[in-house]
């Protein structure tokens, strides 16, 4: 087993797949953190629906690098759920469940009448690995890899540079902004972070899988850890540790990339849910 996985390291697209997945995983655990306190978990879910809608038109259009719309859209959406605030017509839980549902429909629809981009490409063939992500190392380029690099950059910078405010609004906006906060810019800092990591992320685990991602890593440091930095932290780690196991096994085992990190994932919050009730006791 030991020289499989040496013989694999050796390739290009193994070595990106490593890289886009701890990348991947770093953004997706922090910004876990912060949609889990705010009680937006299901936001990602939601968003990522999104993006496979926008993707679906992105390739009917026969446009060469989907991020043009794919990104932009998806930014727009997080940007009108996390800022509307309390003078939202439709309410947040209510308003991700039916952007979630529709934009899965309407992508998937558009996907089944134009069955062929404008380069005549195969587009209802690409459902499953849009939906589940990459289902072979093969799929990441280095042109992939650069763009995961950069935009990653952008969101951890961003993250250390505005980390004391995220905090203050995380917990509390009525008191970030009494004390002279800009809750609504970064609300919409937030939203940025959010729609760059969703989008990043259906490509390792596909949009209905990226919850997950988001989500188990930072339940499972809350399982034992209870200050804000020890969960972001502690967070972090197991997010890039699993993605590190999943491509493993994923070479291992023959299995998709994004499933087996996810697996991953829940195996280590059912560990620390376990060890967290016995420390407890």
């Amino acid at each position: 087993m030991i020289m499989k996985i040496v013989d694999y390291l050796q390739y290009p697209f193994v070595q990106y797949a490593f890289i886009v997945s701890i990348l991947i995983a770093l953004c997706a655990s922090l910004l876990g953190v912060i949609l889990v306190l705010k009680r937006l978990s299901f936001i990602g879910d939601g968003l990522s629906h999104v993006a496979f809608g926008t993707m679906a038109v992105s390739m009917v259009l026969g446009f060469t690098n989907e991020m043009i719309i794919v990104l932009p859209g998806t930014m727009l959406v997080a940007i009108l759920l996390l800022c509307s605030g309390k003078n939202a017509k439709v309410k947040g839980d209510a308003a991700i469940a039916m952007l979630s549902v529709g934009a899965l429909a309407v992508g998937y629809l558009i996907m089944n009448l134009f069955p062929a981009d404008a380069s005549g490409g195969n587009i209802a063939g690409d459902v499953c690995s849009t939906l589940f992500g990459s289902t072979s190392l093969l799929s990441i380029s280095g042109k992939d890899v650069w763009l995961c690099i950069g935009l990653s950059v952008l969101v951890l910078l961003l993250y250390i540079f505005f980390y004391h405010r995220i905090f203050a609004n995380t917990f509390d906006e009525n008191f970030a902004e009494a004390t002279g906060g800009k809750v609504r810019f970064y609300n919409l800092l937030i939203a940025v972070i959010t729609s760059i990591v969703i989008v990043l992320a259906m490509n390792l685990v596909g949009s209905l899988l990226i919850s997950a991602l988001i989500v188990f890593p930072t339940v499972s440091a809350m399982r034992l850890f209870k200050s804000f930095k020890g969960v972001v932290i502690a967070s972090s780690l197991i997010s890039v540790l699993c993605a590190v196991a999943g491509i493993l096994c994923s070479i291992l085992f023959s299995t998709p990339v994004g499933a087996t990190i996810v697996v991953a994932d829940i195996l280590v919050f059912i560990c620390f849910a376990i060890f967290g009730v016995v420390v407890k006791k």
